[in-house]
Formats: structure tokens, C-alpha cells, sequence
């Protein structure tokens, strides 16, 4: 039946209508190694392709069976044969959280230090097919060791696998961050970095898993100076030029306002030209935005490639880069030499510009870089200077309140050097609009920090 299923034309299909499937699957509770390796051949014949076949296989309990194959035998033919009908198997989106609740991923993560380069590389690419499934997993500490481990592998394919799974395995997983961390992961992945050169394919994913890895969980500080010792700020901030493409980009910048929360990396940041390209891109997107809208405004057609409105490049919506790009600014307008540079730049009448944003985390965000930038007397009267008093009094009304308390800290700042009068009616203003139906407004979280984002 093998060399039919080969070699014979139409053998799938007569497999398939006689009900193979089903015995095929029945037939993986034998233990005669080579045996198994035909048969779970076979099944991978059968389902590549074929989304029928995978479900039958998921019915028959397929999933189940070959994860105790890979936990229980080390015939390197029969693991081989295994993990491709998992890697089959692993893009269908029914038999995907089947293999994970099987306890998968652990199981596959038990060859990855095999001296089979076939069976690592299957075991890899499965694993990346799951992960984005398996972020709630627990006991992946083994796993994570050995994928920080194979970042230093000579082989491109196995470092892009194995960053792209840290990336998902570390997304919204405070447990999985910190395992990373702990076994020595930023540094890793900052090699990573430096090593990848112009590859996209492993910058991306690996940049995506620093991202994580610098954000919201208990080693993030730790992180954030790791990346600094390990001279990766220089390689992360040139991956903000040409040729990187939009993805990359918007992951970079991402990255950047992670690593400006540690004030250490404020200098270094800034004297690799940060601040610098942060305001080229921010520029740019929010010129692209501006171009669509007035297309929209004149009947023309939507933004390139994408769907549901916006400007779209390489899939990227342009104002996802201006909230970040305004966003990693924010951070680093806290510090004074900063603000200095962000003020040279001329950028501020696009902050105020971006406050009449009908996006709520464009306002935000525009907002909160307003704030820090009114901390000097030079930045409150060039943001007073662009009229941006009128659209701060009326964001005072917002129904976020994280745009409401920056509008009214940047009128606060502004309002210092004013009358005692004017300075009263703010007050007044102030109180009224902030505190008119919410009195436990000002409780916790961090503002705007959404979740982690998977690639």
C-alpha cells in the first residue's frame, strides 16, 4: 500500500473511500519500529494537502497516538516519519490545538538536540506552526532552553525557526519571558541580531521576541540594560533604515520605546540617532496618512494592499508606525537632553496636529509626548505657539482617560507662568471635565500598554 500510495495514480483516493485512514491510525498502538515508520508514512502521504484526510485523522485520535510515538521510541527513522505528519498536521487549524492539548510541543522538544539534522529541522518547523497556539502552555522551560541554545546554530533555517517560536512563545507570557531571560536568551537574541546582517527573516522574529522580552514582567528591567551591555543598540537602531521593510520597522520601533523605560539607554539611544530617524519615520507615515485621507476626501480609491480603510505598506498600516513612532519619542522626551533634541527637530506641530487624530491611541500618545516636552518653559510655549491650547481643552472631555490626564498635565505646564486668574478657571476647567463621573479615575495600569503582538 506504501509503494501504491508512491506511485499509483488515484491509490490516495480508493485509500481514503475504503476507510484506510481510520485503520492506519488504529494501527500506530503496535510497537514494531519499522512498521510504524510505514505506516506513519503513509499518513503523511495521505494528508498532505488534503484537509479531508487531516480531519480524519484528528477523529480517529491521530494527534494523541503520534505524540506518544515521539515520546516513547528512538528509532531516528520512525521519529522522522513521525514528525513530518505532525508538521502536516500542524497547519490545520483543528488538529493544531489537538496536538498541543497532547502534550506536543513538550514531546517534540525532546529531539532537539538530536544528532539528526532532518529530525531537528521537521521538529523546528512544527514547533513554529504550534506556537502561536501554545503561548498558554505551561512547562516549556526545557523547550525554551534548547531554542535559545540553537539561536548559535550555523544554519539559517534552524535560527529563523527558533527565533520565530521564541517570539510567539514569549508573547503575553510573563512565566515564559522570564524563563528566557533567565537562561540567558537577550543575549542570545542580540547575537542573533548582529549576526543576521540584512536577513529579514531572522531579524523580524528575533527583534519581535526582544520586544517581549523587554516589556511587563518581573526580569524586563534586566532586559532592558542587557541589551545596552551587549552593544545591541547601535545594530537595533540601524535596522530603523533602508532596506528594512515595514514589519521590521514597526517591530524596531516597538523595541526602541521598551528600551528607552531604562534611563541608561537614553544617551546611547539618542547618540546613535534614535530620536533622529524615530521623527524621519514618524514623517513619513504620518504624510502618507495625510495623502489617503485626502484621496478619501476627493472620492479616490483606498490605501495600498490591506483592507478596512488607512494606508497600508508591506501589510503595515501607516498609522500603527505614527502611534509608534510617537510613542518611543514619549519615552524618551523623559529625559532633558532628549527633549532638547526632539525640540530641534521641528516635530511639535505634528504632535498638535495628531491630537485632533480621530484614532484614540494616536491621541494618547500624542498627548503624553506634549507632556513631557511641556516639562521645559522652551517646549510649553512652542506647543502653546502651535495652538494646540484649543484641542487640549477639548481632549480634557475624552473618554480615555489616559488622553484626559496628559491633556490636562501639558495645560497644567503650559498655564505656569500665566495669571493667577486664567491659572484659576483651568483649575476649575480641570476639575469639572476629569473627575465628572469617575472618582477612582486615577487608578493603576500603565498607560498604553497594550499587549504583546504576535508575528
Amino acid at each position: 500500500m506504501h509503494n501504491l500510495l508512491l506511485h499509483q495514480e488515484g491509490s490516495k483516493m480508493a485509500v481514503r473511500l475504503a476507510g484506510g485512514l481510520q485503520k492506519m491510525v488504529a494501527l500506530l498502538q503496535r510497537n514494531n519500529v519499522k512498521f510504524l515508520a510505514i505506516v506513519t508514512d503513509c499518513l503523511q502521504i495521505l494528508a498532505y494537502g488534503n484537509q479531508e484526510s487531516k480531519l480524519i485523522i484528528l477523529a480517529s485520535q491521530g494527534p494523541v497516538e503520534l505524540v506518544r510515538i515521539l515520546r516513547s521510541y528512538d528509532y531516528e527513522k520512525l521519529l522522522w516519519t513521525t514528525s513530518r505528519v505532525l508538521k502536516v498536521l500542524s497547519v490545520c487549524s483543528s488538529n493544531k490545538p489537538a496536538i498541543v492539548e497532547a502534550g506536543g510541543m513538550q514531546a517534540l522538544a525532546m529531539h532537539l538536540g538530536d544528532p539528526s539534522q532532518r529530525l531537528v529541522q521537521n521538529c523546528l518547523w512544527t514547533l513554529r506552526n504550534l506556537s502561536d497556539a501554545g503561548t498558554k502552555v505551561d512547562g516549556l522551560e526545557g523547550l525554551l532552553q534548547s531554542l535559545v541554545q540553537l539561536l548559535s546554530s550555523g544554519d539559517v533555517n534552524v535560527v529563523t525557526c527558533a527565533a520565530g517560536i521564541l517570539s510567539n512563545l514569549t508573547c503575553n507570557n510573563q512565566r515564559n519571558k522570564v524563563a528566557v531571560c533567565q537562561v540567558g536568551g537577550v543575549d542570545a537574541l542580540v547575537r542573533t541580531i548582529l549576526n543576521a546582517g540584512d536577513r529579514e527573516e531572522i531579524t523580524e522574529p528575533a527583534v519581535c521576541a526582544l520586544r517581549h522580552l523587554t516589556s511587563r514582567h518581573v526580569e524586563s528591567e534586566m532586559a532592558q540594560n542587557a541589551v545596552r551591555l551587549n552593544y545591541g543598540l547601535q545594530a537595533i537602531v540601524k535596522l530603523l533604515h533602508p532596506p528594512s521593510r515595514w514589519p521590521l520597522v514597526k517591530a524596531v520601533i516597538g523595541l526602541i520605546r521598551n528600551l528607552a523605560l531604562c534611563p541608561a539607554n537614553h544617551a546611547p539611544l539618542r547618540d546613535h540617532g534614535a530620536i533622529h530617524h524615530l521623527v524621519r519615520l514618524l514623517l513619513r507615515a504620518f504624510q502618507d496618512t495625510q495623502r489617503q485621507r485626502s484621496s478619501v476626501a476627493s472620492g479616490g480609491g483606498g490605501g495600498t494592499g490591506g483592507g478596512g480603510g488607512g494606508s497600508y505598506a508591506d501589510g503595515v498600516r501607516m498609522e500603527e508606525i505614527v502611534e509608534g513612532a510617537v510613542g518611543a519619542l514619549h519615552i524618551l522626551a523623559r529625559e532633558s537632553h532628549n527633549r532638547a533634541v526632539i525640540r530641534g527637530q521641528l516635530v511639535i506641530p505634528i504632535f498638535v496636529q495628531l491630537l485632533f487624530n480621530e484614532i484614540e491611541n494616536i491621541q494618547r500618545v500624542a498627548a503624553g509626548v506634549l507632556c513631557e516636552l511641556a516639562a521645559d518653559k522652551e517646549g510649553a510655549e512652542m506647543i502653546e505657539q502651535e495652538g494646540a491650547t484649543a484641542p487640549l481643552t477639548e481632549l480634557l472631555h475624552s473618554r480615555n482617560e489616559g488622553v484626559a490626564t496628559y491633556a490636562a498635565a501639558v495645560l497644567f505646564r503650559m498655564s505656569e507662568d500665566k495669571p493667577h486668574d486664567y491659572k484659576k478657571r483651568l483649575s476649575m476647567e480641570l476639575t469639572n471635565s476629569l473627575f465628572r463621573e469617575e472618582p477612582n479615575m486615577w487608578g493603576g495600569g500603565e498607560l498604553g500598554m497594550g499587549p504583546d503582538l504576535q508575528v
